[in-house]
């Protein structure tokens, strides 16, 4: 879903469609988060939207999801992953999640969110798995704010560009993010000392 379109369906009905567009994604809808909260924060940044309730729909969203993931997999587990395991791509999807689980434990539902698709499958998992729900949501829910920073900054400070970054994470993952992280951290050091450097000029004359 291009961001064009994400514009225009969150600029018609608002905050609630920022929500529903998460909530849904965790049931397999083809919409990816990133993008939905990014266009949050483009459009709060040329102030269309309020910064502040457009970040709460986006992590309430992101939230509901998370708690919708572990309840189908607590109450549904077997039968959804076998409903999964049809596509193909989903197939790889619960063998990748499964591969993190056996490799790292629980710490995989933090590093689940670096992957596209996966971070929807480890809820199913690890629920199925017998965890408890205080337990999943110690792990999730501050991870999940995290995540939700991350990308709405990202979409408030790069705007239109947005679509092409996020489209570079999700192709590259953990790599490109770094690369955005430090590009971003650079770019901020130096806003910032040009606004310094002008401040002190000023003074001076």
């Amino acid at each position: 879903m291009e961001i064009n379109l994400l514009m225009s369906i969150i600029e018609q009905y608002g905050y609630v469609a920022i929500f529903f567009l998460l909530w849904l994604g965790i049931v397999g809808l083809p919409i990816p988060d990133e993008l939905v909260v990014a266009t949050g924060g483009f459009l709060a940044s040329i102030g269309l939207l309020d910064p502040f309730y457009s970040f709460l729909a986006g992590y309430m969203g992101v939230a509901s999801g998370l708690t919708i993931g572990f309840l189908l997999g607590k109450y549904f587990g077997k039968p959804i992953l076998q409903w999964l395991s049809k596509s193909e791509k989903m197939r790889h999807a619960v063998e990748r999640s499964t591969g993190l689980l056996e490799k790292y434990g629980t710490t995989a539902l933090c590093i689940s969110y670096l992957f596209p698709v996966v971070r929807h499958v480890v809820p199913y998992l690890v629920a199925l798995g017998g965890m408890t729900y205080r337990r999943y949501a110690l792990l999730s829910y501050p991870i999940g704010l995290v995540w939700t920073i991350a990308f709405y900054f990202l979409g408030y400070v790069f705007g239109n560009n947005v679509e092409a970054i996020i489209g570079m994470i999700r192709q590259y993952g953990f790599y490109a993010l770094l690369v955005v992280v430090v590009g971003l951290a650079a770019w901020l050091i130096v806003r910032k000392l040009i606004i310094s450097n002008r401040a002190y000029r000023a003074k001076g004359e």
